[in-house]
């Protein structure tokens, strides 16, 4: 099982995002896919930020073929939801709220978000109109 999401370094965080975007891949295809994103990292830093990531339980190996390939253990939405929920508590006490209005009122979002914002909303609010009426 893996340890806790918080346990991971920014860095490896990068290499798990590089695996959840590429699936199963090699050292060099991760160390491409970095360097496409302008992050200059030699092969070796990231071989050692996948080893880590697997002794931590976030990665696994294929090591039958002659190339390793790696991949997620963890889903992106996991590691997302512990983050936000340790941020919540960091900063908001565990309040939901709080964090949700001071996201919309600084970020931009763009019109497909903030319709999928609205129908979250007239969801949540069908929800609670629903268990109000009971």
């Amino acid at each position: 099982m893996a340890r806790r999401e918080s346990d991971l370094g920014a860095a490896e965080l990068e290499v798990l995002r590089t695996l959840w975007d590429l699936g199963p891949a090699s050292v060099r295809e991760v160390m491409n896919h970095l360097h496409e994103r302008g992050r200059r990292v030699a092969y070796t830093t990231v071989l050692t930020y996948l080893t880590r990531l697997e002794q931590k339980g976030f990665v696994r190996s294929d090591k039958s073929e002659l190339a390793y390939v790696y991949r997620a253990k963890v889903s992106r939405q996991r590691i997302t939801r512990s983050r936000v929920k340790t941020l919540l508590q960091q900063l908001y006490d565990g309040a939901a709220g709080p964090l949700v209005l001071e996201l919309i009122r600084s970020e931009k979002l763009t019109s497909d978000e903030l319709g999928e914002l609205h129908d979250l909303i007239d969801r949540l609010d069908e929800k609670r109109g629903k268990t109000t009426d009971l």
